[in-house]
């Protein structure tokens, strides 16, 4: 071999060697930069759809979430509010969005109700989200005008009874969470409390502190001013345990209607295939955020029940929350507006 062709392949095998260290060094760089993404999550804002209008209790329980995830991850979480169809709107709009937990949604009990009380929707409530965590909890008290001769739940069944269809109470809308409370009452106590379905939560407190109804299922922040000036006499409250804002109130299952559940609650959703360990850490960081003294205090004083939860929790939970208001929808054949 002459000297120039001994030189000439030394210096190929360079070149090749060369090469593949490059490459070599490319993949451990592109794989510590895949390892950092998701490490680092979140790296830009994340969006969190609140499927109701500004103001509401959906919208309050996001917009206390939102600032306390911003303070905690790092990047900025927006409430993003799309209104529309007892949520559906929203819900079809956050199933469609990429899969990688910077879009997020409050879902509600109008979730788990929707399933029942629409023929068709145009998603899968449990195959196109992935649950994250339960954020909130709101009882309803049952509240009675002071001119009805009840102080007690059991009372309330007896006088129910005897006057069928003349008790009458408000709710929002047909479906309505407010609306199925009562429908559920019925159904467990095998009387008829006649709905009156209104466009607000307030003309129907309006005409129930008139006198024109008899009783209401409702917020605590809606109905505690009316009971504390005494245009209503509070019965009790709707959770399954007395609730930690209102201790003092029985629940309707101690009252004599054992079992009864009944409340509205707000909870994280995330579209179908996000990753497990984004689900996780946004779970993790709600439950932090819940434990928050400012975002404590913020709840209390709107008599909301702060929860948090694992994704496998609020999966059971939503599960449970279908088949309970499945069989009140079929048992009384709401429909829906």
């Amino acid at each position: 071999m002459s000297f120039l062709n001994f030189f000439h392949n030394r210096s190929y095998n360079f070149q090749v060697k060369g090469v593949a260290f490059l490459l070599l060094l490319l993949c451990l760089v592109s794989g510590i930069g895949h390892t950092a993404t998701i490490e680092d999550f979140p790296v830009r804002a994340i969006r969190l759809i609140s499927p109701f209008t500004p103001g509401g209790g959906n919208d309050i329980v996001a917009r206390s979430i939102a600032v306390a995830l911003t303070k905690s991850m790092g990047q900025s979480v927006v409430v993003d509010n799309r209104p529309g169809a007892n949520s559906i709107v929203g819900m079809e709009l956050a199933c469609k969005a990429a899969a990688d937990g910077y879009t997020l949604i409050m879902g509600s009990s109008a979730l788990a109700v929707n399933v029942t009380l629409y023929s068709k929707l145009p998603f899968d409530t449990v195959k196109d989200f992935v649950p994250v965590s339960l954020v909130a909890s709101t009882p309803f008290i049952l509240a009675v005008h002071p001119s009805l001769p009840v102080t007690t739940v059991k009372q309330l069944i007896a006088l129910a009874k005897i006057k069928p269809n003349e008790l009458m109470y408000p709710s929002s809308g047909t479906g309505n969470a407010t609306h199925l409370a009562g429908e559920l009452f019925n159904s467990m106590a095998g009387v008829t409390l006649l709905h009156v379905p209104y466009k607000g939560t307030g003309p129907g407190l309006n005409d129930l502190i008139s006198g024109r109804l008899s009783l209401v299922f409702n917020a605590p922040v809606s109905v505690l001013p009316h009971i504390t000036s005494r245009r209503l006499r509070a019965i009790a409250v709707t959770s399954s345990a007395r609730s930690s804002v209102m201790p003092e109130l029985p629940t309707v299952s101690e009252g004599g209607l054992s079992g009864y559940e009944a409340s509205t609650w707000h909870g994280v959703l995330a579209p179908a295939k996000t990753p497990r360990h984004i689900a996780l850490l946004i779970s993790s960081e709600i439950v932090k955020a819940l434990a928050n003294i400012d975002v404590k205090e913020r709840f209390v004083n709107l008599k909301i029940d702060p929860i948090g939860n694992t994704p496998e929790q609020f999966a059971n939970y939503i599960n449970a929350e279908i088949l309970r208001w499945a069989k009140v929808i079929k048992t009384s054949g709401v429909k829906p507006e």
